[in-house]
């Protein structure tokens, strides 16, 4: 192991918006399927203060927004009092160790199934088209379109459970518009074949987005709110055919509430550096020139590069998912320069309360 070095990018303090971070390397959020019955569970305490320092900041996993919203088994959501209430010494917990955090607020839209619906009914949707059958080795159920006049009733459950997650302690709350979940849906354009005002044209098409955005930002305040997006991907078959006009056309509107933070997943590979600038056509510069508030950017990144992403002002903050997961004393590691843990993939959504979870094992002193 390393001695210590000189502070690495990564572990300089940032302020982000009215919260003061001690250093940039931020807990991405991650599906974990240990919250039975759509329950938080005391165990997941232990989980996110391991991962939890003064100064840091975590994600928590996509809570749910509604009944409709599940998108696995046993996954956290955040609509009931019951599931609020259960949120709150996890929460307090974090706090205790310094930490900011932020929950993350999502409907799965059309990546769900029957099982998970209630009363059996079919997901919901943009479209009527449906997943591949056995994609990432999981059965999706067809979906049915919403009605346009069915889609103020889905923005008002995210303006409720963002209500709620502050009542539950959280420091903000962050919109899950990536990964092909509902409101990525409604933005890409492979995805999305709707006729009325909210398909067709790219604005018209991000116009749920934002009407979540803005409903959002009325209920809580801007300072409390970020988003994930992921433009350039194409993952559960939600691709788009301009990703940079999409990744233009959201900061910019976005700049306009004035939202705390605009978190990016970059296509899997990540931006390589030619000629010391990122060109890649994957490059997430652009974006990040146009956003005004703080840029976080997500993708497989390590130590080496997110220390780059950070020194070339790349971005303000890199979340780490996997790598945080396996080794929950992650900046600390960063700081000696450490060996790091591997992940187990077959553990990850296991509803085990230790195995996979809390059980991946510290630095020893």
């Amino acid at each position: 192991m390393a001695g210590k070095e000189a502070t690495i990018p990564l572990l300089t303090p940032y302020k982000m918006g009215k919260f003061n971070l001690s250093h940039r390397i931020v807990l991405a959020p991650l599906t974990r399927c240990r919250s039975y019955n759509n329950i938080p569970q005391p165990h997941a305490i232990l989980y996110y203060t391991q991962r939890a320092t003064n100064g840091g900041f975590l994600i928590s996993e996509a809570a749910g927004v509604s009944t409709t919203a599940q998108g696995a088994p046993d996954t956290p959501g955040i609509w009931t009092k019951e599931q609020m209430k259960a949120w709150k010494p996890i929460v307090e917990a974090v706090h205790e160790k310094g930490a900011i955090f932020f929950c993350q607020l999502r409907h799965a839209g059309r990546a769900s199934n029957y099982a998970l619906q209630p009363h059996g009914e079919a997901p919901i949707s943009c479209t009527d088209k449906g997943l591949t059958p056995g994609l990432d080795g999981q059965e999706w159920s067809p979906p049915r379109r919403l009605r346009t006049d069915e889609i103020p009733n889905i923005i008002n459950d995210f303006r409720l459970t963002a209500r709620n997650a502050i009542e539950a302690g959280f420091d903000g709350i962050e919109i899950h518009g990536a990964y092909g979940a509902l409101i990525e849906q409604f933005m890409k354009d492979q995805v999305n074949d709707r006729t009325d005002q909210y398909g067709g044209s790219l604005e018209n098409r991000c116009r749920f987005a934002l009407e979540v955005v803005e409903a959002v930002v009325n209920e809580i305040g801007a300072d409390r709110v970020g988003m994930r997006l992921a433009p350039y991907s194409k993952g559960m078959e939600a691709g788009d055919s301009n990703p940079e006009a999409l990744c233009l056309y959201m900061a910019n509107e976005l700049n306009k509430f004035g939202i705390v933070y605009l978190h990016v997943i970059q296509k899997r590979g990540k931006a390589i550096k030619i000629n010391y600038k990122y060109e890649t056509p994957y490059s997430l510069l652009p974006m990040r020139k146009a956003f005004k508030g703080t840029f976080i950017v997500a993708g497989g990144y390590d130590r080496e590069d997110g220390n780059r992403a950070i020194a070339d002002n790349y971005a303000d903050l890199v979340a780490f998912g996997r790598i945080f997961l396996a080794n929950p004393d992650l900046p600390r590691r960063f700081e000696l320069n450490a060996p790091l843990n591997s992940c187990n993939e077959s553990t990850f959504y296991l509803s085990d309360p230790v195995i996979g979870y809390t059980d991946y094992p510290f630095l020893e002193v």
